[in-house]
């Protein structure tokens, strides 16, 4: 509640907009923001920090940029200042990281997607979902309690949801996120594609044939490399489709259930989309490992179903 004393900023922080308009409980709050603290010190070590490979591997046998490391320890001194995650799961650790046994919340994250786009200037981004308990092994991502991700481009973007439609806020020059818009909604029809694992047409004809089907209706190609833009391209123009489906190098497709897409089906779904795996909706999709993959298309909710048709015939 406002009162004279305290009227509404001209403004709206994140931190007002969790409390004041989403009006989540308080520790999910606390660890959003905390989150979104963490995400500011990713996006000032990309303009600082040498991007060269660390010559290592994360738990899934990939070359680590230094970025890939340092993101991953940013996000896990946050968590573990925050005394409110009992466990995290990263895509740059093997196994799942305990930190307080009865801490109220479960977090997952991609800390640094598209890093290899990093020499190219290229915008890369931060995935994250949040459990209301642990373990995360056996529930599913429309379990989750929320889920944000940050976009690191000419401008740092924060986009989260609680369940109560999604909402956009710019990391200004003071260092505060502040809002840029609410109830960002995408429609059912879709006019731009971004087609994901192209390699997989050349072995999977009915992608191809999903392809072919783009070209002719003279879709617009919106394709970068890295998850978070693509996807924030479609919040952010309303519109849209995204595919990373399977061929005979990854039949299952090659992005991860817990990491990057649960987290993303839940954003697409609260702002009006559709997500499916080709046979259900990812959000419905029961997490059995934590590096579990799946197909993936995601966005406008009749073209969505127009491609699991076409994928399935």
């Amino acid at each position: 509640m406002t009162n004279a004393a305290c009227p509404i900023p001209e403004r709206i922080s994140l931190n007002y907009h969790l409390l004041h308009k989403a009006k989540v409980v308080d520790d999910l709050r606390h660890i959003i923001v905390d989150l979104s603290r963490a995400c500011k010190y990713i996006s000032y070590a990309l303009q600082t920090t040498d991007a060269g490979l660390n010559a290592t591997s994360n738990s899934f046998g990939e070359e680590q940029l230094k970025l890939d490391v340092l993101a991953d320890d940013i996000l896990r001194q946050y968590l573990c200042e925050s005394g409110l995650t009992s466990c995290y799961i990263s895509e740059e650790q093997q196994d799942v990281v305990e930190l307080s046994s009865d801490a109220p919340y479960a977090v997952v994250f991609d800390p640094l997607d598209g890093s290899s786009l990093v020499d190219a200037n290229f915008s890369i981004g931060t995935i994250i979902g949040i459990f209301g308990s642990a373990p995360v092994v056996g529930q599913t991502p429309r379990d989750m309690v929320g889920s944000l991700y940050a976009l690191y481009g000419p401008r740092t973007i924060l986009v989260y949801s609680t369940g109560d439609g999604v909402h956009e806020f710019v990391l200004n020059d003071v260092g505060e996120f502040v809002l840029l818009r609410e109830f960002i909604g995408i429609g059912d029809d879709a006019k731009n594609y971004s087609p994901g694992n192209l390699r997989a047409v050349t072995d999977n004809a009915k992608y191809r044939e999903a392809l072919n089907h783009w070209l002719d209706k003279e879709m617009t190609l919106r394709y970068s490399g890295c998850m978070v833009a693509d996807l924030h391209h479609i919040l952010s123009k309303g519109q849209g489709i995204f595919t990373n489906v399977g061929g005979s190098k990854y039949p299952e497709g090659k992005l991860r259930l817990v990491f990057e897409c649960g987290p993303f089906a839940y954003l697409i779904d609260q702002a009006g989309g559709k997500s499916s795996n080709g046979m259900q909706s990812i959000l419905d999709l029961k997490i059995t490992d934590i590096d579990q993959r799946t197909p993936l298309i995601i966005g406008s909710s009749n073209e969505v179903d127009r491609t699991v048709n076409a994928l399935s015939l």
